[in-house]
């Protein structure tokens, strides 16, 4: 019984010795290991935080940080790959302008445009809305310090829309709506750099399309929209009205 007893417990006190050496603190794989794996060491490189409301920065640093950012109500999908994105009606959108400027001008700057004010008229600067309604909407639009800016257009794939409350969707400027520009407005162009003006855009209607929303893309693909108010509403009305008076 002795021998048969003895051999058992040498074979453990032999078992664990071995497992004694492999485990010690000096093995780089065991448990006892005080060192930690390289990748578990570094820290995780993180993107630099940029300001995107300063518009002093140059356009490289804009697009690359901001033309996605969902800052003061601005921003797309997320991936700033034609995201759309619904703001507040007279909250600023900060865009990318037109790559391609009608004035030969540089391309791709940064733009905030700003929705503000909704005018409804049968009849404006000599012309009767064919459809029944006239919608005249104010923007401001604002370039940054560096580079003048300008908004994208149709021959591009961008410029504005409306979208009717059942989603259709309707260029800015159909029938004589384009002729639409009151006196102290512009209908678009490029803004300077370091400045802002005012512009108009206009969109012939049916009553039952007032309240829709306008659409706005920018000269990376990324799609802004507001809710339009369904009355007359907002601070440059008196401007407006004002603006389209006299004979034509």
């Amino acid at each position: 019984m002795r021998i048969r007893t003895a051999l058992p417990a040498a074979a453990a006190t032999l078992t664990l010795a071995t497992l004694t050496a492999c485990s010690g603190p000096g093995h780089a794989d065991g448990p006892g290991s005080k060192e930690k794996p390289a990748a578990a060491q570094r820290s995780p490189k993180t993107k630099p935080s940029v300001d995107c409301s300063d518009q002093s920065l140059d356009q490289a640093a804009w697009v690359a940080n901001c033309s996605s950012a969902e800052s003061d109500g601005t921003g797309t999908g997320g991936d700033g790959t034609g995201g759309t994105r619904t703001i507040a009606w007279g909250k600023a959108a900060k865009t990318v302008g037109a790559q391609s400027p009608a004035n030969g001008g540089p391309g791709g700057a940064p733009l905030e445009v700003t929705p503000t004010t909704v005018l409804y008229a049968k009849t404006a600067m000599g012309n009767t809305a064919q459809n029944g309604v006239y919608a005249i909407i104010t923007v401001k639009d604002q370039a940054g310090t560096k580079t003048a800016a300008a908004e994208s257009a149709p021959i591009e794939g961008g410029g504005w829309q409306w979208i009717t409350p059942d989603g259709q969707a309707l260029d800015e400027g159909e029938n004589d709506a384009s002729s639409i520009t009151p006196s102290g407005f512009t209908g678009g162009g490029m803004i300077a750099a370091g400045t802002w003006h005012w512009r108009t855009i206009a969109f012939d209607l049916t009553e039952a399309q007032r309240g829709g929303k306008i659409s706005y893309t920018d000269g990376a693909g990324n799609v802004f929209q507001w809710q339009v108010p369904a009355k007359e509403h907002g601070p440059e009305l008196a401007a407006v009205k004002k603006g389209m008076e006299g004979n034509y």
